[in-house]
């Protein structure tokens, strides 16, 4: 069974732009969703992904992701998506663990968001400097809610 433990936290500056290792546009809609789960199509670079994820609040969740043809993606996105969400996710190291900053656009401009996912819900980690308020708990800050509820409109 799949499983995500996985932490959000706002940026209190923009000083991890020095260690970004990696960057890759990301283009992604949300298929369907209920009380129970979503399912979304996400396209980056060269790759797409089907995921279902359970809808719980918290920092751990049923996670289940599947490689698709990007053909395929593409028109899921264009005909089947509602609203949805484009980034650039930036993936900087720190003290042993991969930190994944989404640096949002569109209707999302503004916001960035750093995640770094876990082993175990109490895992410690070091604490770049960074790092600001933890959100993992604020579902304002799902990407299905910010593919409904926009960022710019709060």
């Amino acid at each position: 069974m799949g499983r995500e433990i996985e932490r959000k936290f706002l940026l209190k500056n923009d000083s991890w732009r020095d260690s970004i290792q990696r960057s890759k546009p990301m283009r992604q809609g949300y298929l369907c969703g209920n009380p129970r789960a979503s399912v979304r199509v996400r396209i980056s670079e060269k790759v797409a992904w089907l995921n279902i994820k359970s809808a719980t609040l918290g920092v751990e969740r049923l996670e289940f992701e599947y490689v698709v043809p990007v053909a395929d993606a593409q028109i899921m996105l264009d005909k089947l998506s509602g609203e949805q969400v484009e980034k650039i996710r930036h993936e900087v190291q720190f003290e042993g663990h991969l930190w994944e900053i989404d640096e949002f656009s569109g209707a999302n401009a503004g916001l960035i968001v750093a995640e770094i996912e876990l082993d175990a819900a109490d895992e410690t980690f070091a604490r770049p400097p960074w790092l600001g308020t933890e959100v993992s708990e604020d579902p304002r800050y799902y990407n299905n809610q910010l593919a409904r509820h926009p960022y710019t409109r709060w």
